[in-house]
């Protein structure tokens, strides 16, 4: 009996060594270095100066940062995007898990077919529609709505450019946990609200919004997390002369490509892994905490 138990733990510690092993090479020295570097502890360039500080730290948190306002204003785009992304795959998840009955998994793999193209090329794909020559503008040239020297500029390089692509990229991708929620639901729950008398809207609001919640957390998190370290997209259909579209993740990018200061780029870096960190384990606990409520 001991020696199978013995057997066993050694299987287990040799299947985990792989994942635990890549997880310490790509994730855990990666964020020490970073840490390392945030405090002046590692020079990496030649340009670096100057001993083991938290000056870095200290001039972002306090004072009037203008990376710190970056950052805030991200979370709000972030925030904005990931509400709007989660109201609008609410009712493809509902409606795929109770109101199809058949298909509803061919359904499902052609509402995630875009993620078999790759992410560069749909939001290029924006371009092409929101450009002053694009599909939009010309539609609106064809119905003499605007004059061809008069195209809407406001559709590109934009804050509305990037909120609305960053909408349509995670979409597909939020209405998954809410369609396994829903999919999940007792559906003699349902019929049981019904058989006591409630309507379709009471049944809703009383059943099946509660029991879909870990659902919604999970896809909200899904949205947020990402989000607000998003470079990609903001610097593809993004770049308004005001720079209202320009995120924390582009600072980021910029202080590690453009400026070469890996110091400022370590403590921005690090901020904004602690910050999601510590949202992960908020949200993790609420879910937690509803899923044993209910």
């Amino acid at each position: 009996m001991a020696r199978g138990e013995a057997g066993g733990s050694r299987s287990t510690a040799g299947l985990l060594s792989g994942p635990l092993l890549w997880l310490l090479l790509f994730f855990v020295v990666p964020v020490c270095l970073i840490a390392a570097y945030s405090v002046g502890a590692l020079h990496l360039l030649p340009t670096d100066r100057g001993a083991v500080s938290l000056g870095s730290w200290r001039k972002f948190l306090t004072g009037d940062s203008v990376y710190l306002s970056l950052f805030w204003k991200s979370v709000r785009i972030s925030l904005t995007v990931s509400i709007v992304v989660v109201l609008l795959s609410y009712p493809i998840g509902y409606f795929l898990a109770l109101c199809v009955r058949k298909r509803k998994y061919v359904l499902l793999l052609v509402i995630i077919a875009p993620f078999l193209t790759s992410y560069l090329l749909r939001v290029l794909a924006w371009k092409v529609i929101l450009g002053e020559r694009g599909v939009l503008n010309s539609a609106l040239y064809q119905l003499h709505l605007r004059a061809p020297d008069h195209p809407v500029t406001w559709l590109i390089y934009s804050q509305f450019a990037v909120m609305l692509v960053l909408a349509y990229v995670w979409v597909p991708f939020v209405a998954l946990p809410i369609f396994v929620s829903l999919n999940n639901l007792d559906g003699s729950l349902l019929e049981a609200a019904g058989d006591l008398g409630a309507s379709r809207w009471r049944t809703f609001l009383r059943v099946t919004l509660p029991l879909s919640l870990p659902g919604v957390t999970a896809a909200f998190v899904f949205v947020f997390v990402p989000t607000i370290g998003e470079f990609v997209t903001p610097q593809i259909v993004g770049g308004s002369a005001d720079g209202s579209d320009f995120l924390f993740g582009n600072a980021i990018n910029a202080r590690f490509t453009q400026a070469l200061d890996w110091q400022s780029g370590s403590v921005f870096a690090l901020f904004l892994l602690i910050v999601v960190a510590v949202l992960m384990v908020i949200f993790g606990r609420r879910v937690q905490m509803r899923n044993v409520a209910t």
